[in-house]
């Protein structure tokens, strides 16, 4: 290499740098202008259809305060006094503004401030679908990959019952064995209640242990047949044929070429499994004592609470438009381009 040409080699590499870094930029911008450009209409939509469920419900809060048995005229004093007596446009215009500075308005049953009862069981609610998502991906990735590695062998047979069993097993079924086996009988883990981290990373890690595994099953479930599938398909390209005659090593065969096309499909499925987890988490709080967000939802939900309600499934909107936003931007980053479209 002469003078010239090695002077120029540091110019060259931090040009490459720079162009890779501008494109990873460019990818993760258009990732979030078309997740933008989905989620400002659908909330819109949604927002307007969830305003809707009252005047849909017929519900009043007149009905809950003052009882069945209410006069007309204290029926309409009530409704005025929650501005339920203007035009519905108005009505949901000033909720939707509301909306976008964080308040949701009060409850009909106490008039409790709908954003604080709902920050108090989100916190526990998201402490519990964060780790069974995070024993979801660390177990179905182990799975599905010791049984794509040894397709066709016992591992795979086994591994693949294993996974049919457990993604049929409903969570609350699993929850009432966990705490009869792991609190109840081993005394290992606390039985229901929870406590927030903020009191010790231990007692709070201990309470939602056993809740989170039960909502892992599903996931875990899903990742492992997924993740298994998209390997035994990336081992039959092309390239990695090409790869194995270039006299690669498995290991960086399965790392660099099949690992990383045959990854996108199991991360796919985490944008769907988290509404699931939302949804799962109702009975499963039941059963552990924890007065989290879907504790919440279905509380308000049986007394008519309209306004809670309507909280409620605007922050589950905003969680599952977030998480799905979260799982395109690390598909973005680790997916290679053909499978992107770009």
């Amino acid at each position: 290499m002469t003078t010239t040409e090695a002077q120029a080699a540091p110019d060259l590499r931090r040009g490459d740098v720079l162009s890779r870094t501008r494109h990873t930029l460019g990818r993760v911008t258009v990732t979030v202008a078309r997740s933008i450009a989905i989620f400002v209409p659908v909330f819109l939509l949604a927002t307007f259809v969830t305003f809707a469920l009252r005047s849909l419900s017929g519900l009043s809060p007149a009905r809950i305060q003052l009882g069945e048995e209410a006069t007309p005229d204290a029926v309409a004093r009530v409704e005025a006094q929650w501005g339920l007596d203007r035009p519905f446009l108005v009505q949901y215009w000033d909720w939707f503004t509301g909306v976008l500075h964080g308040r949701l308005g009060g409850s009909w049953t106490n008039g409790a401030d709908i954003s604080t009862l709902i920050g108090l069981g989100l916190g526990v609610s998201l402490s519990v679908a964060t780790f069974a998502l995070i024993i979801g991906v660390v177990v179905g990735f182990v799975l599905g990959t010791a049984a794509a590695l040894r397709r066709t062998t016992w591992v795979d047979r086994a591994i693949t019952g294993f996974v049919t069993v457990i993604s049929v097993m409903p969570a609350f079924v699993v929850g009432i064995v966990l705490v009869t086996v792991f609190a109840v009988g081993l005394h290992l883990f606390p039985s229901a209640g929870y406590v927030p981290a903020a009191q010790g990373f231990g007692p709070w890690l201990a309470h939602i242990t056993l809740p989170a595994v039960a909502l892992s099953f599903d996931v875990v479930a899903d990742v492992a047949r997924q993740l298994r599938s998209s390997l035994i398909a990336a081992y039959r390209e092309n390239y990695v044929t090409g790869a194995v005659v270039r006299g690669l090593s498995p290991r960086r065969i399965f790392f660099v070429h099949v690992l990383r096309n045959g990854l996108g499909p199991a991360l796919a499925t985490l944008g769907l499994k988290f509404p699931s987890l939302v949804g799962a988490s109702v009975v499963t709080e039941w059963i552990f004592g924890l007065q989290g967000f879907g504790r919440f939802a279905n509380d308000s939900a049986q007394a008519g609470d309209v306004p809670a309600v309507q909280g409620v499934l605007v922050v589950s909107i905003v969680l599952v438009v977030a998480f799905n936003l979260i799982v395109n931007l690390v598909l973005a980053r680790v997916t290679p381009a053909s499978q992107r479209g770009v």
